[in-house]
């Protein structure tokens, strides 16, 4: 089916036009509209997270259904007010820094602390005595729906612990990957470096491997086995409500 699209404000500028007509798949919702834009136009991946969508001229939301030669206008939060953004995700493709903190970026930005895991190409696990080895390859796996809420989490704490970081990036990659190739980031944005940014990302990625269902596989030359870790959640690792998480995830 085709749908019409409109962009406005920061999506027009990055998108390179006002307007333009999409082919989708019959019953495609607006979650899976977001989708194709963002493979069909890189450069709007990192603001379609928080973008607002209409059709038909009503707002619309991740599961709502694209009615066939539907008017969809895609557009950041209106003027007046604005929400530190959040972006999280789950992400099949490589990750790019300089896109991603592009999304967290604003006015008032002085810092960016940026954390980045990598594949190694040998382990070393010294608290577990064991000899160093090559790694291969490394496959990510993700409970992907129940990750992206904790990630959510996550970035709600961080707020809570460190209320003048504005921005948050929690994007981790699945698949599998090889020695060199980022897997996870983790970046905090505030006004300047004295804003809790440093502490913000170290607890980000500390959290992420507490809490949020991702695991990996080291695929080496002489083994292959999955890597496990230790923690084991409490209640007190619950996030909030469902409700409240449905008003956050894109």
């Amino acid at each position: 089916m085709n749908v019409n699209i409109l962009f406005f404000a920061t999506l027009k500028e990055r998108a390179g036009t006002e307007t333009m007509a999409m082919e989708l798949a019959d019953h495609a919702n607006v979650a899976d509209l977001k989708t194709a834009l963002s493979e069909h136009i890189p450069a709007l991946e990192a603001s379609l997270p928080t973008a607002l969508v209409s059709v038909n001229r009503e707002f619309a939301f991740p599961t709502d259904p694209l009615p066939p030669d539907a008017e969809v206008a895609i557009f950041p939060p209106v003027s007046g007010g604005q929400e530190p953004p959040t972006i999280v995700k789950v992400h099949t493709g490589p990750l790019s820094i300089d896109e991603l903190t592009t999304g967290i970026v604003g006015a008032t930005t002085g810092a960016v602390c940026v954390f980045s895991g990598i594949v190694r190409a040998r382990t070393t696990r010294v608290e577990a005595h064991q000899q160093p080895r090559d790694t291969e390859q490394l496959h990510y796996e993700a409970y992907v729906p129940m990750a992206e809420e904790k990630m959510q989490q996550v970035a709600g704490e961080i707020r809570a612990r460190w209320p003048e970081v504005a921005g948050i990036i929690i994007v981790q990659r699945i698949g599998v990957l090889t020695p060199g190739t980022p897997t996870v980031l983790i970046a905090c944005a505030g006004a300047h470096r004295d804003s809790g940014v440093f502490a913000a990302a170290q607890y980000g990625i500390d959290r992420l491997k507490e809490i949020v269902p991702v695991w990996k596989k080291e695929i080496g030359p002489e083994e292959t086995a999955w890597v496990q870790g230790q923690y084991q959640p409490t209640r007190e690792d619950h996030g909030p409500p469902k409700s409240a998480l449905a008003e956050n995830i894109p």
